[in-house]
């Protein structure tokens, strides 16, 4: 009897080379998953060098910065540290140039802020209606925006200059005795103030432009059509229409008020604009900042420094919110 040779895989499926059907599934089968991989993963991969940068250059320097804050560190030995805790803070709460630093942060960002906003804006209003050169007077305001801080701020130490600026030359001619502007407290955040005001009131006023031309013109026409003059249309209309802008420019001289460094440091014309003057007159958290890490070497004070800087900006913008809501709920 003949025994048949054929052989045959278990489960009884013939062997031989795959059909083309099948070659054709998996293909169709790969494809799917790379078009889900690209429309699921495109997105991420087009944000991740952001992301990578920001880890790199921000996220990571805060931590360590953090981290740093809590030991005593010198600046010639970063690889040795000491833990300390919140030992740094407590002697920073204790310490009188904190505090001092702190109230001429906020007094230099006041004289700063308020008069610039205020200017920017009457700028905007003025370059929101034709005019002949408008373009001329736009790119122009942003001069000061593109002047480097230290030429800036050098042309100003020159104008401020006790003996031979031009300001003591100008209040001379009318009688008044010339003022010490580096030497006194007030005269030199005054000082300090005018550059900040000169360097970013173009630039504050060319973003109000941007939202004044975004307000749609029929409310100016029935504003008008109600008698409304320009200035009430100003009050009423362009005001409301750009509030988030308004706030958004606030946010943004806060956080440059705080961080306030080149102007002050080049004004000092020496070892006093570290200190902010011969009595600390006018050192901003900037400048406390620098002198503790870069002159007397203490990093871990150095970073609690900068820690108190960033925490005062989040509770200014927690009582900003606040306040918002309040309003808010009022209205």
């Amino acid at each position: 009897m003949a025994t048949s040779t054929t052989n045959e895989p278990l489960g009884g499926t013939p062997s031989g080379p795959p059909s083309p059907a099948d070659g054709a599934g998996t293909g169709r089968r790969l494809g799917a998953l790379l078009h889900r991989l690209d429309v699921k993963g495109a997105p991420y991969a087009f944000v991740a060098p952001f992301f990578v940068i920001f880890a790199a250059f921000s996220f990571y320097p805060l931590v360590y910065t953090s981290w740093i804050s809590l030991h005593d560190v010198e600046l010639a030995t970063l690889d040795v540290m000491k833990w300390v805790g919140f030992g740094n803070y407590v002697d920073l709460w204790g310490d009188s140039r904190f505090w001092n630093a702190l109230r001429n942060t906020i007094s230099i960002g006041v004289l700063s802020t308020v008069p610039q906003l205020m200017m920017a804006l009457g700028l905007a209003h003025l370059l929101n209606y034709r005019m002949r050169a408008s373009l001329f007077f736009r790119v122009a305001s942003l001069v000061p925006y593109a002047t480097s801080v230290a030429a800036a701020a050098l042309v100003f130490t020159m104008i401020f200059e006790r003996d031979f600026g031009m300001i003591n030359w100008a209040l001379g001619t009318v009688g008044v005795d010339p003022v010490s502007w580096e030497a006194e407290k007030w005269p030199a955040q005054t000082a300090i103030s005018t550059m900040v005001i000169w360097r970013w009131t173009g630039y504050n006023a060319l973003l109000y432009l941007a939202a004044m031309q975004a307000v749609p013109a029929d409310r100016y026409e029935a504003a008008a059509l109600d008698g409304a003059s320009r200035w009430q249309q100003f009050t009423h209309v362009t005001i409301p229409g750009i509030r988030a802008t308004i706030v958004f420019t606030i946010v943004l001289s806060t956080v440059g008020a705080t961080q306030l460094f080149g102007e002050p440091l080049i004004f000092g014309q020496g070892p006093n604009g570290v200190t902010g003057g011969a009595d600390s007159q006018y050192q901003t958290l900037g400048l406390l900042l620098y002198e503790e890490g870069w002159k007397n070497y203490q990093m871990g004070r150095s970073a609690a420094v900068a820690w108190a800087m960033f925490l005062l900006l989040v509770l200014a913008f927690a009582a900003q919110r606040v306040l918002a809501r309040l309003r808010a709920r009022q209205s």
